[in-house]
Parts: C-alpha cells; sequence; structure tokens
C-alpha cells in the first residue's frame, strides 16, 4: 500500500510513547503514519537494550497501576496475563529484546489504519500560523513532506514542538546518558560482583574510566549472559556533535571495562562481548512548557487531576552529573544527592502533552510538560506509553470531532480511555 502523504495522525518517534500512540490511534479508527529513526520500533527496550517495564506497577504491592496497550505488551511478552491485578516486580522484564521487536512488528501489521516508515528521520516542520502545516521526513526517498491533521511529538528530545515554535526548557547539566551492554560466557561465583565493582574503582581512579554506575549487573536473558547497566557519559543529547562524543565514549566505556573484567575477575576468563545499545540512552533533554506543568509537589501529594489520562508511580530518580556538579556527596558508581521520593500512584493530566502555541501538535514521554525532578519519575518506559496511549486516543478523537487536541476536552479523552480499561488508575 503507498504511503498516506496526508494522514489523520502522524507519530513522530516510535519508542515505547510513539508505538502505543500509533497502536492507539489506528484502532480509534484514524489514518495513523509513524515514522521511526530505527529499523524498528520499542525505543529505550530495543534500541538501548532496556528491557524493563518501569512504572507499570506501584512498588509497594506490585499492583498495576494502568493497563491498555502496555499491559498487553506485557502479557504478549509472556510476563503475565492481561486480567492479571498484580504482577512480580514494579518493573517487570521482557525475556527477549528480539522478540519484542517482532511483537512490535506483528501488532503494527495488524492494524490496517496504520502505517509505518522505519529509517526515517523527522527533519523538520513548516508552519502556517499556530499549525503544523507540514512535517518533513529524511530517508532512502529524500526528503519527504507530510501533511498531517495532528502531530504527536515522541521523539523523547521534543524535536517536533522546538521546531514548531512551542515553548519549551532545558538544562545546563543533563542527567548522564548511558550504554548498556551484554557480555556473554560468564561463570557466576559468590566474588564476581564485588571483584568487578573493585576493578571498576581501579579503573576510574586510573583515569581509564571518566565515570561510571554501579556497576548494575545480572544473568536476565541466560545464565551465563550478563547485562550492564554501568556506564555514564556526561553530554548534550541535543547537539549532534556531542551525542556522536557520547556514543563513541560509551562503547569505548564498556570495551574498556569487558577487557579488565576478562583480565583480572574470576569467571569472566572465557567471556565475551554481545553487543552494545545499539544506541546510548538518554534521560533527560527537552521538556515542554506546556499547558500544565507537572511538579515534584503533585506527585508528592499526589494531586487528582478531571483530565487525567495517565498514571505515574516510579520515585523521583534524577541521576547526578558527577563531572560537572562538584558535590562531595556525589560520587562515581551512586546514586548519591538524589531525592528519591517514592510515591503511591499519582495522575498526570492531559494539559501536560499539550504544549503551548501550536495547536495540531501532542507530546507524549519524556519530553512532555513537567519539572525536571517530577519529569525523572514520569519518563519512565510504562508510564511514557500510558501517555502514548492517551496521545494517540486524543489525536483521534481530534479527527472524529473536527477539532484540534487543544479543543479536545482532556475529561472526554480519560472516559475513553475507561471506556477500554485503559484509564488512569483510581485506588
Amino acid at each position: 500500500m503507498a504511503i498516506d502523504f496526508n494522514p489523520d495522525v502522524m507519530v513522530c518517534g516510535g519508542g515505547c510513547a510513539g508505538v502505543v500512540a500509533a497502536l492507539a490511534s489506528a484502532r480509534r479508527g484514524a489514518k495513523t503514519l509513524m515514522v521511526e529513526r530505527a529499523g524498528f520500533a520499542g525505543g529505550i527496550i530495543t534500541t538501548v537494550g532496556l528491557p524493563f517495564f518501569d512504572g507499570i506497577a506501584r512498588k509497594g504491592d506490585k499492583k498495576i497501576v494502568q493497563r491498555g496497550i502496555a499491559l498487553e505488551l506485557l502479557s504478549r511478552s509472556g510476563v503475565c496475563s492481561t486480567s492479571d491485578e498484580f504482577v512480580y516486580a514494579h518493573n517487570p522484564t521482557i525475556r527477549s529484546i528480539e522478540r519484542f521487536k517482532i511483537l512490535l512488528d506483528e501488532m503494527i501489521q495488524s492494524e490496517p489504519k496504520l502505517q509505518v516508515l522505519f529509517h526515517s528521520f523527522v527533519a523538520g516542520v513548516e508552519m502556517k500560523g499556530q499549525r503544523i502545516e507540514q512535517v518533513v521526513v529524511a530517508n532512502k526517498g529524500g526528503l519527504q513532506r507530510f501533511r498531517p491533521k495532528t502531530v504527536i511529538d515522541c521523539t523523547g528530545d521534543g524535536d517536533v514542538a522546538a521546531w514548531s515554535g512551542a515553548p519549551f526548557e532545558t538544562w545546563p547539566e543533563y542527567m548522564p546518558m548511558t550504554m548498556h551492554f551484554r557480555i556473554g560466557n560468564v561463570e557466576d561465583n559468590p566474588q564476581l560482583r564485588a571483584r568487578a565493582r573493585e576493578v571498576v574503582i581501579a579503573a576510574h581512579k586510573e583515569g581509564k574510566l571518566k565515570n561510571y554506575y554501579g556497576p548494575g549487573m545480572s544473568f536476565m536473558f541466560a545464565k551465563n549472559e550478563l547485562n550492564f547497566h554501568a556506564i555514564r557519559v556526561n553530554g548534550d543529547p541535543i547537539d549532534p556533535e556531542d551525542l556522536t562524543r557520547c556514543e563513541m565514549q560509551g562503547r569505548r566505556d564498556a570495551w574498556t571495562m569487558y577487557e579488565l573484567w576478562k583480565e583480572k575477575v574470576p569467571g569472566f576468563e572465557n567471556s565475551y562481548f554481545v553487543i552494545s545499545g545499539p544506541y546510548i540512552g538518554i534521560r533527560e533533554s527537552r521538556r515542554i512548557n506546556g499547558q500544565y506543568v507537572l511538579t515534584e509537589s503533585d506527585i508528592k501529594e499526589e494531586k487528582k487531576f478531571a483530565d487525567a489520562v495517565a498514571t505515574g508511580t516510579w520515585y523521583l530518580d534524577l541521576h547526578p552529573n558527577y563531572a560537572t556538579t562538584g558535590s562531595a556527596n556525589v560520587k562515581p558508581g551512586g546514586l548519591g544527592g538524589l531525592d528519591g521520593y517514592q510515591p503511591d500512584y499519582y495522575d498526570i493530566p492531559y494539559r501536560s502533552l499539550l504544549p503551548k502555541k501550536v495547536a495540531n501538535l501532542l507530546v507524549a514521554g519524556r519530553c512532555h510538560s513537567a519539572t525536571r525532578l517530577a519529569q525523572s519519575s514520569s519518563r519512565v518506559n510504562a508510564t511514557s506509553m500510558f501517555m502514548g496511549q492517551a496521545a494517540g486516543t486524543a489525536g483521534a478523537m481530534a479527527t472524529e470531532m473536527r477539532k484540534t487536541v487543544q479543543e479536545v476536552d482532556g475529561v472526554k479523552v480519560r472516559a475513553a480511555l475507561d471506556q477500554i480499561n485503559a484509564g488512569p488508575f483510581t485506588g
């Protein structure tokens, strides 16, 4: 089928928020196009290798806080059932990243109203007044121009919002980026983790590693394969030159750790490096200044909103930028300096998905409207999926109602989500 250059809803980015937004829009009957820079959907799960559904359940009792497509994905990955009320962890893990890619392909291909272009970068927008008139995409076809009725920015970095003239905020010192990696043929032993940490500490002191975390290491996918959360790279993810440097440094640091462990840590003697990335993981960049700004006070007070469309339950997870803070309380390897507040659950209002000054644009995911500390909770995988389902639903409703997404009543979006058992948690 030829690509429709005039979709009802165009989703820019096929990560956790984007692929769910696209599925939600198409399932409601809107002609939907999703464009994604990678050759597959899934965002941080598939492009970075972080297989957790962070935020799908409360930490205390592990009760699922929001259902819908996020829970469907977890169920179809073999972790639980869509009828379950509880899961085994507040951040359950899928069993195979590669199988998850295929699952997303299957779900995309099963929706007749949904078209997808992989290997496609959103490269710019053309405005007409306060409306996005065209979205410019760069891919193997050259520069392609689309004229959607509604655009949903799920780029993570708020690229579309920024290029459209929507106000946004950044931070002088972003949270560090992380390159995840895996090492195979490792023999577990009681001293493995302690020795691995000792080696990394020594490498940092000797100047072989600028920064690191943990290292967090787990036999996640196989009994002899370790998955690592250990890299921290400080940089600017919306500066193309600096992002390039960060990708290179992340790969180099991962390989340095591997070589040192293979040489010095019993259990790694016969190991081999499986994969890194392929993309570095980004925690923060732009945050839109939307119709409502979610705050850490909203989270701590668990404030309720009539137009709530998503539920958050992750803790305030602000990773320190060790290289620039200069704080004695912030040291490599740990999470020093964090607030760390753990809410029971909180509402995310529809208005925090609505940018100012652009009539036909929604955002979903970590670039939504929130303070920096609030975003450190709302940015995680499952919470982004919840926002994506709300945005996709609202985009389709705007088409039905012949309105802009700014004119769609968030209370009605919530009601539409409730009708399909995908609304926000109510306790």
